[in-house]
């Protein structure tokens, strides 16, 4: 369980729901059913007009990688792999039949399982890379669909904004309603923006990130299995793999920093 995207969406919808009521709003005044049927039911429309319904199932597994989370540690990761090699060095890489059922790794036991049955590198490096990519492929349709209804969602909400507002306009024979009426259309603008910048925006961000760094354990694995194949020093290994991690690490600070500035120039 990821604690913390829970406390970040909670968290988030709480503190501006105390800032509506500090400014005098009621909650009682924000449920009205008309902006939850066109918000969320006209984005829900637009999603599946976008989107075909086999893409829209991947969506149900990449909102499990928001709330669920993989305890992979890099540094782990390369000393596991570094002790393979060991293994392998002295004993043979048939000796590592067993770490290739029991690892928590699916990659690494399957990489293993490739090792040890002696496929040629090039078709081991091609079949690791493929499955890596697979995983980061319905990552990012994932995070793509989200990114699509972030944008739906607004227009929904304004679109049900100008609907309240025809109406207002129609039936203006009791100006003492006019107050309440216009507040209730605005309700609809309220929740498209909300949902968009509080809940489908910052879940396909959490989905590219942890994406990034699911491709970047990936590109470790496969760079250390390669190596057991090869039969390279257990030390070496080790050191290539955290000076991978660390250019990896630099290189993803180093992208943000750019971009940073780049919006700053």
């Amino acid at each position: 369980m990821d604690i913390g995207a829970i406390i970040g969406a909670i968290f988030g919808v709480t503190m501006i729901l105390i800032g509506y009521i500090l400014e005098g709003g009621s909650l009682g005044s924000l449920v009205a059913p008309s902006p939850l049927f066109i918000v969320i039911g006209g984005t829900i429309g637009c999603m599946l007009l976008a989107f075909p319904l086999p893409e829209l199932k991947k969506l149900i597994g990449s909102l499990k990688t928001i709330f669920t989370s993989k305890n992979y540690n890099e540094i782990e990761i390369i000393n596991k792999l570094a002790e393979l090699s060991e293994k392998a060095r002295k004993d043979g890489l048939l000796s590592l039949e067993q770490d290739a059922q029991n690892n928590d790794n699916p990659l690494i036991r399957k990489g293993l399982a490739l090792v040890v049955d002696g496929i040629e590198t090039e078709v081991i490096k091609d079949i690791l890379i493929r499955e890596a990519e697979l995983h980061e492929s319905i990552h990012e349709s994932g995070a793509k669909m989200l990114e699509a209804a972030g944008g739906f969602s607004p227009t929904m909400g304004v679109l049900g904004t100008v609907m309240g507002m025809i109406v207002i306009l129609g039936n203006m024979e009791d100006p003492g309603e006019l107050g309440h009426k216009i507040a209730v259309a605005f309700i609809a603008t309220m929740l498209g923006v909300g949902l968009a910048n509080l809940i489908y925006l910052p879940m396909a961000a959490r989905i590219k990130t942890k994406a990034e760094r699911d491709k970047m354990i990936s590109d470790l694995i496969i760079e250390g299995l390669l190596s057991i194949q090869a039969g390279e020093n257990p030390r070496i290994i080790k050191e290539k793999l955290n000076l991978a991690l660390l250019e990896k690490m630099y290189k993803k600070g180093g992208s943000k920093q750019d971009s940073k500035d780049e919006g700053e120039g």
